[in-house]
């Protein structure tokens, strides 16, 4: 068999793998390109979509956060295919490299025509393109650990979610005021911008990374093994509890926007845009990952064992919580007052320490609970968790609309089925997580001849 141009398999290493610069670049500048996109999807729906002869043809509150939630759905559906696609035929690299360039054409669709058809011809390469790279650039950061430097595997998910946060913080700030301040053009061009520069970056780091071989049609039969078939089925379990979360989580983009434009937007000395909000959540990861990984997590585990179910768990209980801020605020609009845009932030700060106990622990729990041929597949099924949820959402908006365009869960309410429906997940998530037993697959390292 030829030797393969590329690193096959990690380098015995005690430090990080020579192609991690390269993966927190690449993440950094798509999750630009995706958030700072889609933190502006509700407001264009609303205010800016176009109609024939330049006319405007906007949507309704509910029909938008539908939709959102339903182009979210679809974008966290894709990774199945993505997985399917990079361990039988392409692997993960080739796989990134050519989806990328779908990417960027979603997004020069968008540039283009701000007219329905545009908008939903621009989404769904966006959607099938984005959800097909996600997996392979998570379980990508899985493979180019070993046995010598798994210690650190842990450290640097933690990193790789502070690069998606950086390029989201960056991107739901700037982008709702490129679209205020020059339009659509703007709004979406520079994200797409952002996308190219994500696809140059991982090919120019082509020969620093690690490139597992897919296992090709007959190696995916043998993935599913029993084996494969019980530690999918477990993991599958789990992440539909996991789902919940991300049924409430994605609404920070698309309730929490609308939520927001009734508020005061005046707040420490700037006037906010409603969509601009949103950028407290990925700013306050990078504040909180640190403070959880050396403070929080050290300082609970001398008091109890926090594992990583008992973590996912917690945070559920910290997602409804996050929801209640929502509720209080909109019995202020109920009661005809404007509160400070300030109270959402404190939801935010809630809702984000949710996210780091669930959504980071359970990245990194998908990736070592996988069998080593089943990385991708694994992945795309945590992924699914987030799809899941966000088709929940969408059906509840759809379910709640009157034939007028009111709504069967006005204000306050709206909020209260959530929370409750949290509730229920969290406490029965508790004897779930009791059962389950972990067990943990690491990548086999090269030997220290083929690695010469």
């Amino acid at each position: 068999m030829a030797k393969s141009k590329y690193l096959t398999a990690p380098i015995p290493t005690k430090k990080m793998p020579p192609g991690m610069p390269c993966i927190l670049t690449t993440e950094a500048t798509e999750r630009f390109a995706f958030y700072g996109m889609s933190s502006i999807l509700v407001v264009f729906m609303t205010k800016n979509l176009m109609g024939a002869n330049d006319t405007l043809d906007v949507m309704a509150e509910d029909p938008a956060k539908k939709w959102f939630h339903l182009f979210t759905s679809a974008v966290y559906f894709m990774p199945l295919i993505g997985a399917v696609i990079s361990d039988v035929w392409f692997g993960k690299f080739k796989t990134i490299i050519w989806f990328s360039m779908v990417y960027c054409a979603g997004f020069a669709i968008l540039v283009l025509d701000q007219t329905r058809m545009g908008l939903f011809g621009g989404l769904a390469l966006i959607a099938i393109a984005a959800g097909i790279i996600k997996p392979c650039l998570s379980a990508n950061v899985g493979d180019q650990f070993g046995a010598s430097n798994k210690h650190l595997l842990t450290k640097f998910y933690g990193w790789f979610y502070f690069s998606v946060n950086l390029g989201a913080a960056i991107s739901m700030f700037a982008c709702p005021f490129l679209l205020d301040k020059y339009g659509p053009k703007y709004g979406f061009g520079v994200p797409g911008i952002f996308m190219f520069v994500a696809l140059v970056v991982y090919w120019l780091g082509r020969y620093k990374l690690v490139h597992i071989p897919p296992a090709g049609k007959t190696g995916w039969r043998e993935t599913l093994d029993k084996e494969g078939v019980i530690a999918l089925g477990r993991l599958c379990i789990i992440f539909v509890f996991v789902s919940m979360f991300f049924a409430l989580f994605y609404q920070s983009e698309s309730a929490w926007v609308l939520q927001a434009g009734k508020m005061n937007l005046n707040w420490l000395w700037i006037k906010w845009r409603p969509a601009q909000m949103q950028a407290a959540n990925p700013f306050l990861i990078m504040i909180l990952i640190p403070l959880f990984s050396y403070v929080i997590y050290p300082g609970l585990n001398r008091l109890w064992a926090l594992t990583p179910l008992r973590k996912i768990g917690i945070g559920m209980f910290l997602t409804a919580a996050s929801f209640l801020v929502c509720v209080w605020i909109e019995n202020e609009l109920a009661k005809g007052n404007q509160p400070s845009i300030g109270w959402q932030f404190a939801a935010y700060i809630v809702l984000t320490a949710a996210e780091i106990m669930v959504s980071v622990t359970a990245l990194e729990f998908a990736y070592t609970q996988a069998p080593k041929k089943m990385k991708s597949l694994i992945q795309s099924v945590e992924l699914l968790a987030v799809s899941i949820g966000n088709m929940f959402a969408a059906v509840v908006n759809l379910v709640i609309t009157n034939d007028d365009g009111t709504s069967k869960l006005p204000g306050a309410s709206y909020y209260w089925f959530f929370v409750i429906s949290m509730l229920l997940t969290a406490a029965i998530f508790i004897p779930v997580a009791r059962w389950y037993k972990p067990k943990d697959y690491i990548q086999d390292e090269a030997s220290m001849e083929s690695s010469a």
